[in-house]
């Protein structure tokens, strides 16, 4: 018995008719090659009298098509300055001409350029798969990533970034490592190499590196006239405390703008900043952007969203089209204001501010032998490097101390017992002065300055969110008794900085402008989030004084609780991040 086929089995068929040999076809890698057939049909549609067809479905997928390509996002690529170092010191100490690694600056200038200009490789990439050199493993890792690279389709990639770029020649060692896997500008495949300035002393020298790369004429030649340069904003606050970080940031972003507009060279600024005040971030979005110094945007603008950034501007689609009418609205707003240039007695003050507040900043992380003790006791770094809930390790390098410690950890470990210390260190010292001349011109500085403002602004926002007899507690539970003092001194500079931000804003509040939002806030989260804070100091206290994990005291039954004891860690952290809208 024979049964009809319906239109829809009819069509099916004809579907899966139409995929017979899809096999032998030759996948479409580029966005061009799609984007020719779709700009056919979108004028045959129009040609045939489909105008209401063609400018639906169509223009879409056309848009899209455009925006996206056909990878969604491009992936950037970064490392570190000193894996390239390392890299090619190991291929120089290979061809018998010396170690790169030991050159200075203008040795290793003169070799790259001449490198860049032969038509010599340096090696036979198989011969480093094979490890034939004997090369470290490290090393040979850092040369496969270019190989992986050199194997993708150029639209997959975007930049890559240089962590702890110091000089012009760590933009060209990546250049060099390129070529010798064929990423060329000739062959399509080079990748925009961003150097990544990150500490005070490596923003202060930006301007000069990039003197020194654009009068390179190879350099110019390869990059199309475009430069992108990343600011690091964690890093250098890190570095050198919060005041100092944003004024190197300003001023070298200043110079690095004229440097560029000298050579002639279209200069995109790639800005690194985290959720967090204390890492660059700042809730109000619009007016961030609108008090950039001026010149640096010209309607160019990359910036990082990281961690659970990601999913408060973006984690649904009604935030997530808001977030981007904000970034897009400011963007056009900035190309068309005004910009406050800064008197230059401003600038005076904020050099006076600058060194003030870095010197009292560095003597407490850096030069006060009881500070790093202290840190690692009171707040919970040490456990954060155990728990599942970062990207990175904790450290770039483990055995280091605090500078060695990632921006991230050393914001998050604070905000989790509401010091907020990285965000403010410093400030007091900064701000506060016996000269009426200078507290005149701080608060002039208040009153028409925009980006000055802001940072203020911010500051007494995070200072809002501190609390003392939190803090005390964790003091009490978990520090021995010879730092206590250390964190007594901590309190007090934290009194003296709250005054003089108060001091320069002229407000009776702390919070400042956002004195309404943060007691309705305060009154409805610090209950909640005042419980998580003293059940966590107890924790703390709990899992440390349990065995370690490797020791033969930890029995069965002691690893079993001390696992959910860590497990309610981790709950409590999740808590105080989301009740102080702070973490890393």
């Amino acid at each position: 018995q024979s049964l009809a086929k319906s239109p829809e089995t009819l069509s099916a068929e004809a579907a899966f008719g139409a995929l017979e040999g899809w096999e032998d076809v030759e996948p479409i890698m580029k966005t061009d090659d799609l984007m020719a057939p779709l700009k056919v049909i979108y004028e045959s549609l129009v040609t045939t009298g489909f105008e209401l067809v063609a400018d639906g479905r169509v223009s879409d997928i056309i848009r899209r098509v455009a925006i996206f390509g056909l990878t969604l996002v491009p992936l950037d690529i970064r490392e570190e300055s000193t894996k390239h170092t390392l890299a090619l010191d190991a291929i120089t100490r290979h061809l018998g001409i010396g170690s790169y690694k030991e050159w200075d600056e203008a040795s290793r200038l003169s070799w790259l350029q001449s490198e860049l200009t032969s038509r010599r490789p340096l090696f036979r990439i198989r011969d480093v798969e094979q490890n034939l050199f004997d090369f470290d493993p490290d090393v040979v890792k850092t040369l496969m990533v270019f190989k992986v690279a050199s194997e993708q389709e150029p639209e997959s990639l975007g930049a890559y970034v240089i962590s702890q770029a110091t000089s012009a020649s760590d933009v060209l060692a990546v250049m060099l490592l390129q070529k010798q896997f064929g990423m060329t500008k000739a062959t399509g495949k080079l990748m925009r190499v961003v150097p990544l300035f990150e500490t005070l002393d490596d923003l202060t020298g930006s301007p000069k590196q990039l003197q020194t790369l654009f009068g390179i004429t190879s350099y110019i030649g390869s990059i199309s006239g475009k430069q992108e340069v990343m600011v690091g904003y964690s890093d250098s606050a890190k570095d050198a405390g919060r005041l100092a970080a944003c004024w190197a940031q300003y001023t070298a972003q200043e110079a690095m703008a004229k440097v560029a507009d000298k050579f002639g060279v279209e200069l995109t600024f790639f800005h690194g900043k985290g959720g967090t005040v204390g890492r660059g971030g700042n809730p109000a979005l619009y007016r961030a952007i609108l008090s950039h110094p001026p010149n640096t945007i010209n309607g160019r603008f990359r910036v990082t969203e990281q961690g659970e950034m990601i999913r408060q501007n973006f984690g649904s689609l009604e935030i997530a089209e808001r977030s981007l009418d904000i970034y897009t609205a400011a963007l056009l707003r900035e190309r068309f204001t005004k910009h406050v240039e800064p008197k230059q007695k401003w600038r005076d003050q904020m050099q006076r501010v600058s060194e003030a507040s870095c010197a009292n900043y560095r003597y407490f992380v850096r030069e006060d032998p009881r500070f790093v003790p202290y840190f690692r006791q009171a707040t919970p770094e040490l456990e954060l490097g155990i728990l599942n809930i970062g990207s990175r390790p904790a450290k770039r390098n483990p055995k280091g101390g605090v500078e060695s410690l990632r921006a991230i950890p050393w914001t998050f470990a604070w905000a989790q017992t509401r010091m907020h210390l990285s965000a403010w260190l410093g400030v007091g010292a900064g701000l506060n002065s016996e000269n009426e001349d200078d507290r005149a011109t701080l608060r002039e500085m208040y009153e028409e300055w925009p980006w000055f403002r802001e940072i203020i602004s911010l500051i007494s926002m995070l200072l809002s969110k501190t609390d003392f007899s939190i803090t005390k507690n964790y003091d009490e539970l978990l520090v021995d008794p010879e730092l206590m003092s250390l964190g007594d001194e901590v309190r007090t500079m934290l009194v003296e900085t709250r005054q003089a931000v108060i001091d320069v804003s002229g407000s009776k509040d702390i919070s400042g402008p956002h004195v309404q939002l943060m007691r309705a806030s305060s009154m409805i989260r610090n209950p909640y989030v005042d419980s998580i804070n003293v059940v966590q100091a107890e924790l703390l206290k709990v899992l440390r004084a349990m065995p370690a994990d490797d020791s033969s005291d930890l029995t069965p039954e002691l690893k079993e609780i001390k696992k959910v004891r860590i497990d309610a860690l981790l709950l409590s952290i999740k808590g105080i991040v989301q009740g102080m809208k702070n973490s890393g």
